[in-house]
């Protein structure tokens, strides 16, 4: 049986409108359940937290859910995302980071640079993240414990 989350959340500014927009319609295509956080069009001076925070949000607030945050580089992205307690947000470049990102770090959203691959390419590595698990492996949930212990009390145990 294949991974498959119970929704994906994605959420853009303008420098990856155009990617998000071509996501949605393949993740909808492919049978996903898409909540669409934004940009809801293109507007060149916006400004990305206000898309990626609320998609963080809403996917720690939704266990089994996913996300994908795009952006030029998929950089402040990625740190947007993180700022949201529970997030676990990886900068994806090829398919095997968006594998590595579930199988060692349980990455729950992925960021995307809309201006570093084609969109076909970055819909190869959403499959790859949508459908890839955790591996569950001790060192691999023992490394996510301590990032959740530092969230919670600003301790490392």
């Amino acid at each position: 049986m294949t991974f498959r989350p119970t929704r994906v959340h994605i959420a853009t500014d303008h420098a990856a409108f155009e990617l998000k927009e071509y996501l949605v319609g393949q993740l909808e295509q492919a049978g996903y359940q898409v909540v669409d956080h934004g940009a809801d069009s293109y507007q060149a001076e916006d400004d990305y937290p206000q898309y990626c925070i609320p998609c963080g949000v809403a996917v720690s607030a939704e266990p089994g859910s996913l996300g994908i945050v795009c952006g030029g580089s998929g950089n402040g992205e990625q740190i947007a995302a993180n700022k949201v307690h529970g997030i676990r947000a990886a900068l994806v470049y090829n398919a095997e980071t968006a594998k590595l990102a579930r199988q060692h770090n349980d990455a729950n959203i992925i960021s995307l640079g809309g201006r570093m691959q084609a969109d076909s390419e970055a819909w190869e590595w959403v499959k790859v993240f949508l459908t890839t698990e955790f591996s569950g492996v001790e060192r691999h949930q023992r490394r996510i414990d301590q990032l959740a212990e530092w969230e919670r009390t600003g301790r490392l145990v």
